[in-house]
């Protein structure tokens, strides 16, 4: 019933160029990283055994993707769409090192946002007198470059008649960012329809070659803006997740690329000789990620982890202690994450989180414009997200690349959380 602005930032931010271009640099390394993980049963199944003991949406998630597999796959084409999230961290010495905090590879938002965000900082700039400023601001449109995916996924399925279909939460808070990406779509006159899981398990069927349709429609490719929680999920809908992931539709992202994004595979990726198994040969891509980063410790039971929980405990400050969550704000610091880790440390629970260093950026400051918030300068931190977009048919890569950019800026005093979680607000990279 409500529309509001998205909440912006008054003046683009500084960002070093050198870290803004490492971080586009390795893109396409971490594409090919999620892809091959999603391919690795094994791997998979290894580094996720402690996890779903303990968290049941994990498992859940997991006894999916097993009964999928088990059944044979239909799907023939794969479409990832993922943003690696980073902050700049600030060493002793006043240098700046780029530092990974995630890679989201289900329903990451903001492409279309924020491919406007540009436009707006520009006019401001000219505003204020700042011409010169105003032409240095880089174009921006991961809306665009998020299509081309689907498009190419669209295409390789195989049906003109087939549709895209968004599947999007009963109550939509991002729908114009959503719109931004569908009509790049219509544009290219491919029909969108937009459907809840409760629609899928209503009005959802699969014909005797797994091709999916609901109401009617063939789907060529499901594109997942909702499913990433478990409050999105009751019984029905974990039915027609299950229906869906036994179609032949290209889903972006399909379970096992979900399930690749877990922070417990993030942190069993650190390890010493992970990536060399997952991308035998390409010693390069993997001394590019191993670059960006941050130190990752398992929680894992055993003398390692008792060692680790123990390091946490006494000095919180060094750490963020993080679930197996995606959608921001779930993150804990300090004295929560000491007064957790204490209750847990000797429960198998303690499996289902991981522990990262803490990030320590630089802050600069700010204007936070948000709809019915006053107006103050804030001492404010960023983080620089890179949309990517692969495409795969059978063992063939057949598209690969970064896809555009997402600042988003809070005041230092919030530890966590996004935009969509109401703390960080959508800003754009002034190159220094």
């Amino acid at each position: 019933q409500v529309v509001n602005y998205a909440p912006f930032t008054l003046l683009p931010s500084a960002v070093p160029r050198a870290l803004f271009e490492q971080a586009y640099a390795v893109q396409q390394d971490f594409n090919l990283l999620v892809d091959a993980i999603s391919q690795n049963k094994e791997f998979l199944e290894q580094t996720l055994a402690s996890t779903i003991k303990v968290d049941d949406f994990t498992a859940q998630l997991f006894r999916i993707y097993v009964q999928v597999l088990e059944e044979g796959l239909a799907q023939t084409v794969f479409l990832g769409i993922n943003r690696s999230d980073y902050m700049f961290d600030c060493g002793l010495d006043g240098t700046a090192a780029l530092r990974q905090i995630e890679i989201n590879t289900i329903a990451a938002s903001f492409g279309g946002l924020t491919s406007r965000t540009a436009d707006v900082h520009g006019l401001v700039l000219k505003v204020l007198g700042k011409t010169e400023e105003a032409s240095h601001l880089l174009p921006n449109n991961p809306a665009k470059g998020l299509a081309l995916g689907i498009a190419k996924a669209w295409e390789l399925y195989g049906s003109q008649r087939a549709v895209v279909m968004f599947l999007v939460e009963e109550i939509q808070r991002n729908i114009f960012d959503q719109r931004c990406v569908e009509n790049e779509l219509w544009n290219r006159n491919i029909r969108v329809i937009r459907k809840r899981f409760r629609d899928v398990f209503e009005q959802g069927s699969l014909d005797a070659s797994r091709r999916l349709f609901v109401d009617g429609q063939e789907v060529a490719v499901v594109y997942y803006r909702e499913g990433y929680v478990p409050q999105n999920y009751d019984q029905q809908n974990w039915e027609a997740r299950l229906l869906l992931e036994r179609s032949r539709a290209v889903k972006c992202p399909d379970i096992a690329t979900q399930l690749a994004g877990t922070k417990k595979v993030q942190q069993e990726l650190s390890r010493p000789g992970t990536l060399e198994k997952l991308l035998p040969g390409r010693s390069e891509a993997v001394a590019r990620m191993r670059a960006t980063f941050a130190g990752l410790y398992s929680l894992d039971e055993g003398e390692e982890g008792d060692r680790i929980a123990a390091t946490a405990i006494a000095d919180p400050d060094r750490f963020v202690l993080k679930p197996q969550r995606e959608g921001g704000g779930n993150n804990l610091y300090g004295e929560e994450l000491r007064q957790v880790l204490e209750k847990i440390k000797d429960s198998p629970e303690r499996t289902s989180y991981i522990l990262m260093d803490k990030i320590k950026p630089q802050p600069s400051l700010n204007y936070l414009l948000r709809a019915h918030s006053p107006l103050q300068v804030s001492e404010c931190i960023s983080e620089l997200g890179i949309f990517g977009v692969y495409v795969r048919q059978g063992q063939e890569l057949v598209l690969n690349q970064a896809a555009g950019h997402l600042l988003r800026t809070k005041a230092v005093e919030h530890a966590d959380g996004g935009v969509a979680a109401g703390v960080a607000v959508l800003d754009t990279p002034y190159l220094v």
